[in-house]
């Protein structure tokens, strides 16, 4: 077995709890530093997580033992976080959206390329068991030719539940960019690169208040649109309709449905790794339940993915191509909605390879 790839966690927030708790249990990694801008915050989940190491995110760069940095800041930290690593020879796995907007995106693509480094970026649940079912499905002709695609995402937002919701309401918040790669990934990985979008916005309020946690009754301003309508045209002939919103007292997420020639088929909720997934024939009444194959590990999954293509030299599958072209197409949508047309999507990538269905996260390789 090669030795464990060293992996540094910057951004002790909330989301880190969920990939601590896998990559310390994932043999092909060793988690040796945790960092933060708040050190105090960095040691509780080093101290919780078993993590020899904590600090700032520059110690942990400079440490020879990290060779993958996890990058768990709020957005706007994304770039600056991630070209740091890549310029100190370390792969990056980003938290998404790869970064604000798509000309920043291109120019940490291209950093790494010159750095000889990969990046790779969330979500990477298009890799659980649920999505790759449906990936199976898609791939072996169940739907026939796929045709077009339905995503719905509504919600009040999350500051009725999150404690520090403010991040949600800046650039690279909002539904799209917090919610949408979600959807745009799962829709990418099994429909290919898009060609064109287009969209019109709302935002139904101007301040919004924190409705939980030690800042409730705090308000706060809103500086992107709350709701999203879009069309998305595929390159290989699909189009989708989505709709992502914060404006909605009507709870709805994780629906998204791909339609084809021969059937339709339901898809879990592309925020979680598992779920159930659904086929309804043409002419059927009914709907079959498929059972998902495949790992529900949960968030993590794409780095040890990339771990494990470092050590046997092949593409890792949530690439940051892949990331680049679903922050081309969000932009797309924004650009859009702003100009009343339609927008071409840039950014190519190749349609990752589908996991083994005996894929295991647990198992050593190597």
């Amino acid at each position: 077995m090669t030795d464990p790839l060293g992996i540094a966690v910057v951004g002790c927030g909330t989301i880190s709890d969920q990939y601590l708790k896998n990559l310390t249990a994932f043999p092909d990694l060793r988690v040796l530093f945790c960092a933060d801008l708040d050190t105090d915050r960095a040691r509780t989940q080093a101290e919780a997580y078993g993590v020899p190491l904590h600090g700032t995110a520059e110690t942990a760069l400079a440490h020879p033992g990290v060779e993958l940095v996890v990058n768990l800041t709020v957005p706007v930290a994304h770039y600056e976080v991630a070209a740091a690593a890549i310029a100190a020879g370390k792969h990056v796995w980003n938290e998404k959206p790869l970064t604000l907007d798509p000309e920043s995106g291109r120019k940490l693509l291209k950093e790494a390329e010159t750095a000889g480094v990969l990046l790779g970026c969330a979500p990477d649940t298009f890799l659980g068991a649920g999505l790759q079912t449906a990936r199976r499905l898609v791939d072996s002709g169940r739907i026939g030719t796929p045709l077009s695609a339905l995503a719905l995402l509504q919600g009040p937002g999350p500051e009725s539940w999150h404690p520090s919701p403010e991040f949600y309401y800046l650039r690279g918040g909002g539904p799209l960019f917090d919610m949408g790669p979600y959807y745009l990934t799962a829709l990418a990985a099994m429909l290919g690169p898009a060609s064109r979008a287009a969209a019109v916005t709302r935002r139904a309020r101007e301040v919004r208040t924190v409705g939980s946690g030690p800042k409730a009754g705090r308000d706060f301003p809103v500086e992107v649109d709350t709701h999203v309508s879009a069309l998305v045209e595929y390159a290989s002939g699909p189009a989708a309709t989505l709709v992502f919103s914060f404006d909605s007292p009507l709870q709805r997420h994780g629906f998204i449905e791909l339609t084809g020639t021969e059937a339709t088929l339901a898809l879990p909720d592309p925020n979680t790794f598992g779920g159930q997934v659904r086929l309804r024939p043409a002419g059927s009444d009914d709907w079959t339940r498929i059972e998902p194959e495949g790992a529900t590990h949960g968030r993590g999954m794409g780095v040890l993915d990339m771990a494990r293509s470092l050590s046997a030299g092949t593409p890792h599958r949530a690439s940051g191509e892949l990331a680049q072209h679903v922050l081309e197409t969000m932009g797309a949508i924004e650009r859009s909605a702003a100009e009343g047309s339609f927008w071409p999507v840039g950014g190519d990538f190749a349609v990752p390879a589908p996991l083994p269905a005996d894929w295991d996260p647990a198992a050593a390789t190597g």
